[in-house]
């Protein structure tokens, strides 16, 4: 929920951070064991690719991701419903999180050229239902924590005037602030990307977000303490989670250079540029390459090494397109054929424990 705009400056900053915590102690486990995980980023694009043309909060945005994981965690549901609860779940968190104003409407929606790519027809009464259902999926709760509600509350101290960048005074504390919100709003769109991030609390993963940009920035100390006491997580805590995003970042930056030089490449010969891009891939590619890209398994504890996020890779509304014909989804038979499914393990991952990463921010 909006409590305000910036809470994390008001008086009661401290007493809203700790009913977050309190609140993160109790949320739904996540076992990653939907038969569609492999489909899982396509529709987290979704997501977000509609949230960002509305304009949404970033906390809205996740909400609806994280209400789709745990949606998709407990229930088997078709590709064709998924359109149906992706959409469902980003209009219930904007209702949740946005005023009213900014939530999407039905005829707002049916006009988006993503929509009319995928030949999906949304009505009234088919929302409808499907908000009734997730709600009832979720006992009427919405009040779910997400790494998006903890980010202005450490940002607040992210950058400290005491703060070295490669052993020198920093420049311009100004500039690095900006700097510093940039790339943290970078990886908590990372964290989006990969249902690995949901086996952390939602408070870690954004404290790690602010780990990893101090580190991308090259600031020191790395973890201040006046971070550790206002976050109570100390740097051991957060390197699993800080790993994991700074893989992505790696993989992210590769992916823009081999990108960068295949467009070069194909503008050279005037050839065409095939799924190879960052934009997300139709369903029906997401099948096909299912056995190479997301192996339909317990989930890995890593990040696939196509990772991409969508802060180095712009999408296209007209990118997203599903299953060819029509789409009225049913609700009513969602309800009756979604059925529970048995616990799935998680796995540890070794991940490389050194990392050395430019800021050509400052070189700018």
């Amino acid at each position: 929920m909006e409590l305000e705009d910036q809470w994390w400056k008001g008086q009661l900053a401290a007493d809203i951070y700790q009913a977050l915590r309190y609140k993160e102690l109790k949320l739904p486990s996540y076992k990653g064991q939907s038969p569609q995980l492999n489909l899982r980023r396509y529709f987290a694009d979704l997501i977000a690719i509609t949230s960002n043309r509305f304009r949404l909060c970033p906390a809205a945005r996740h909400l609806a991701v994280y209400l789709l994981d745990l949606f998709m965690d407990r229930y088997d549901v078709t590709v064709q419903q998924l359109h149906m609860v992706s959409l469902s779940c980003l209009l219930l968190a904007s209702k949740f999180e946005e005023r009213e104003d900014r939530v999407p409407k039905l005829e707002t929606l049916n006009t988006l050229g993503s929509m009319s790519s995928m030949n999906l027809v949304l009505t009234k009464q088919g929302l409808l239902h499907m908000e009734l259902l997730l709600l009832e999926t979720f006992s009427w709760n919405l009040y779910l924590p997400t790494a998006a509600h903890f980010i202005d509350y450490y940002l607040s101290i992210a950058v400290l005037d005491g703060d070295l960048h490669d052993g020198w005074p920093m420049a311009s504390l100004e500039k690095t602030k900006s700097y510093m919100a940039k790339y943290a709003d970078y990886f908590l769109e990372v964290s989006l990307q990969d249902h690995i991030f949901l086996c952390f609390a939602p408070s870690l993963v954004a404290a790690a977000c602010v780990a990893a940009s101090r580190l991308i920035l090259h600031l020191s100390p790395s973890w201040a303490p006046q971070l550790q006491r206002l976050t109570g997580y100390a740097w051991e805590n957060l390197m699993p989670c800080v790993e994991k995003l700074l893989i992505a970042h790696d993989s992210d930056v590769k992916e823009a250079s081999k990108q960068k030089c295949q467009q070069q490449q194909q503008q050279q010969h005037g050839q065409t540029v095939l799924h190879s891009s960052g934009q997300p891939a139709t369903v029906t590619q997401y099948l096909q390459l299912s056995s190479m890209q997301y192996p339909q398994k317990a989930p890995q504890a890593g990040l696939a090494a196509n990772h991409r996020s969508v802060s180095y890779v712009s999408h296209s509304t007209s990118s997203l397109q599903g299953p060819s014909g029509p789409q009225h989804c049913d609700t009513q038979a969602i309800a009756t054929s979604l059925d529970p499914k048995p616990g799935i393990s998680n796995r540890a991952y070794p991940v490389n424990m050194h990392y050395s990463y430019s800021a050509p921010c400052f070189d700018r």
